[in-house]
């Protein structure tokens, strides 16, 4: 690899490979939450029977596992895919960070990925092979480890975000890992892994509330639909408010380590300090916004502007404008290249050392070297500004829907919902909940949309734009590819959906 790294690929590749990334992650996650979410629904049936060896509760638990077995299957598809892209696509990517990124992929396919399908498989068939410990904890243990597996993938995913634990070798031409446990531990990775996995567990209350309510609205299974909804209404409701308060962490990591993605959210283009919330485009909450990056009404809020052309932080520090970011990262880039040639031919220690020094002084700006027109680091505005609002509006929503749910199920207050019975209600209420489920989607697949539009252009993030970390392929190859992978997502998701339907209509089976 040479420090042009590959700078004359054609732009439709740049796009196409985007796409078909955009695609799969997309399509990967339509089944992850799902999975994550049954996990919690079937682990807490399951303890039931455990501990009342009621046979109602272990009939409950099987015919929720049935459905999580049909979507783990497709999620397990989708993810391999998705894996197998960053070589494929984006190799100059996967040999520039290869050594961080493969690690914590690594560890998910060996250790997670391995648990779950081990205990996946006592789950479905151990039913009369082990003990019921056993087995309640194979159920458990099958939720864990596809928790554990987006554990290490958000890890990854986050060290995009705000890259740790690393120094970049000038004779590799590689960041190489110098910290496993600050790739492992970042703030920002817990801070991810907390809200994505809570968002997921509100995905999964609701599938489970809007298949309990078609039952119910067919009256049929009304004891299965009765009790999965009084489970899967707590879990939804402290899985939203869980949503809510580390979706307020992860405003503030944004705000430290992402500030332009946090402008973008807002499309705050002038900012300051006492900055307003906006509820839509003229509506302001006042002083939400630097409550919510800072905790502190009065904090100062850097808009895309400010980014731009520089401002002072609340520390006092002045952060450079992106011009000057540019020059400096030109810099570390012109003295790599002195640095690559000098040891080649020889030169001393002394040279070798000048040159490090120059490399390691703008080493923090070395991708805006690449950059050529300071406002190719404003990602899409109104995408982030919308999508950030759809997904805090439904999770209100959520909120407000697993409270009314609880309140109707437990008909507390007794003496407002006494008339109320959750089995008896008029069918546009249970409609109101399967109606739910794509909101629900929306709500999530949105989050994923601020999450990486909002880190645009960088692959990762300062250090290595999208259009360097890029493989030298052909357009129209990664656009084929693109359209048969449509083809075959859509297909899978098609079939997916068609086989729960199937289950969902035919219902648990019931023992004696």
């Amino acid at each position: 690899m040479t420090t042009d790294l590959f700078l004359n690929i054609d732009a439709s590749s740049i796009n196409w490979a985007r796409a078909q990334f955009a695609l799969t992650a997309i399509y990967h996650w339509l089944f992850v939450p799902l999975t994550l979410g049954l996990a919690v629904i079937m682990g807490i049936c399951e303890t039931c029977w455990y501990r009342t060896r009621d046979t109602f509760w272990r009939d409950t638990a099987q015919f929720w596992q049935k459905l999580f077995g049909v979507n783990f299957a497709m999620g397990i598809a989708t993810g391999i895919i998705l894996e197998f892209e960053f070589g494929t696509n984006w190799s100059n990517y996967s040999w520039f960070v290869g050594d961080i990124f493969g690690a914590p992929l690594a560890i998910e396919g060996i250790v997670a990925f391995f648990m779950e399908s081990t205990f996946v498989a006592v789950m479905y068939f151990g039913w009369k092979k082990v003990s019921p410990g056993f087995h309640l904890a194979s159920t458990w243990l099958t939720g864990l480890g596809a928790t554990i597996s987006a554990w290490w993938i958000l890890v990854a995913n986050a060290w995009m975000q705000y890259p740790v634990g690393c120094a970049f070798n000038p004779d590799t031409m590689r960041n190489e890992m110098v910290s496993f446990l600050d790739v492992a531990l970042s703030p920002f990775a817990i801070d991810k892994f907390c809200h994505t996995v809570i968002s997921a567990w509100i995905i999964g209350a609701v599938f489970v509330v809007a298949v309990s309510c078609w039952y119910l609205m067919k009256n049929r299974e009304t004891k299965l639909a009765t009790e999965s909804i009084k489970i899967a209404a707590i879990v939804g409701l402290v899985a939203s408010l869980g949503a809510a308060m580390t979706g307020h962490k992860s405003a503030q990591s944004v705000s430290r380590v992402q500030p332009m993605k946090l402008a973008a959210m807002e499309a705050l283009y002038d900012g300051g300090p006492e900055q307003g919330l906006a509820i839509i485009p003229g509506v302001k909450v006042p002083y939400a916004l630097s409550f919510m990056a800072t905790n502190d009404f009065a904090g100062y809020v850097p808009g895309i502007n400010d980014i731009l052309n520089g401002y002072a932080k609340s520390d006092g520090t002045l952060e450079p404008s992106v011009d000057e970011k540019i020059q400096r990262g030109k810099q570390a880039i012109t003295a790599l290249a002195d640095y690559r040639k000098a040891k080649k031919e020889g030169a001393s220690a002394a040279e070798l050392k000048a040159q490090l020094s120059v490399i390691n002084a703008n080493m923090k700006y070395f991708g805006y070297g690449y950059v050529k027109d300071k406002n190719d680091v404003v990602p899409p505005v109104w995408v982030n500004f919308w999508a950030f609002r759809i997904m805090v509006g439904l999770g209100c929503l959520f909120i407000l829907f697993f409270a009314v749910i609880l309140a109707v199920t437990y008909k507390f207050p007794k003496a407002l919902l006494q008339k109320y019975d959750i089995t008896t209600l008029p069918d546009w209420h249970y409609w109101v909940a399967i109606l739910l489920v794509p909101l629900a989607y929306i709500a999530s697949e949105s989050g994923w949309l601020v999450a990486e539009f909002g880190r645009q252009p960088w692959t990762i993030q300062d250090m290595l734009p999208t259009w360097v970390a890029v493989s030298d392929v052909e357009g129209f190859s990664v656009a084929l590819t693109f359209f048969l992978f449509l083809f075959l997502f859509t297909l899978m998701l098609c079939v997916e959906i068609n086989i729960l339907l199937k289950q969902i209509k035919k219902g648990p089976e019931y023992t004696n």
